[in-house]
């Protein structure tokens, strides 16, 4: 049986009920992938991530048609806390999800609310700044941080909640080559430790490592196969 599956996931947004921006999306994800979504702008992407990751129906309203499993469970069932400890959603625009006046304060809020004990919260931030390379960073304002910069560091604090399925929304967007670098090597090093990452790019060259690549067109799944040589035709 599939980590996540998705069965006729239809969706329209609230006052929009006869514009569905997905439609009838059925697919499986496996535990321990990797999954790029790729597709234009405006072809449902971010749509689905904000599904998988419970921000849809519980923080944005819209009409849900289908299902979607997450390690045998329907999510429709489940609260948004028992959530965002099963699956962490790390933004396109990183100013969304930071509200603390240091970067290691900014990773230690989420294990923090979850009432983890000092020690545990301390290993994890300490652990998310070696990862992802960032440990200069511990003690500075993320406001006064290059956009890349705070990009890396809203990731790093969805990872301290230690979630099985991390959905990035074009990761890489605000990123030099070196953070990209850094990036990829830690996405595959999540992997490696039975994560399961779904990643939404533009650029799906970025993506060559993915198990499988997921074309979004105009709402519906275009493809949904390994990467090839060829180019995708979006």
């Amino acid at each position: 049986m599939a980590f996540i599956e998705v069965r006729n996931l239809s969706f329209a947004y609230e006052g929009q009920k006869e514009k569905k921006v997905l439609k009838d999306l059925s697919f499986d994800i496996n535990k321990g992938s990797i999954t790029a979504v790729i597709g234009l702008s405006g072809s449902g992407k971010s749509t689905l991530c904000m599904i998988l990751a419970g921000v849809i129906p519980f923080m944005v309203d819209g009409y849900i048609e289908g299902k979607v499993i997450l390690d045998g469970e329907n999510i429709g069932e489940r609260s948004l806390k028992e959530m965002s400890q099963k699956v962490g959603f790390v933004m396109q625009d990183p100013d969304r999800q930071i509200i603390c006046p240091t970067v290691e304060e900014e990773l230690a809020f989420g294990p923090e609310n979850l009432a983890l004990p000092r020690e545990e919260i301390r290993q994890r931030v300490d652990s998310t700044l070696e990862l992802l390379n960032i440990e200069d960073l511990r003690y500075r304002n993320p406001l006064d941080l290059s956009g890349g910069q705070r990009q890396t560091v809203s990731t790093a604090a969805v990872l301290t909640m230690n979630p099985q399925v991390l959905i990035l929304d074009e990761p890489m967007s605000h990123l030099d080559e070196e953070s990209r670098q850094i990036m990829r090597r830690t996405m595959r090093a999540l992997k490696k430790s039975s994560k399961t990452l779904i990643v939404v790019e533009h650029d799906y060259h970025t993506m060559d490592f993915a198990d499988r690549w997921l074309h979004i067109k105009d709402g519906k799944i275009a493809g949904y196969r390994p990467p090839s040589g060829r180019e995708v035709d979006l």
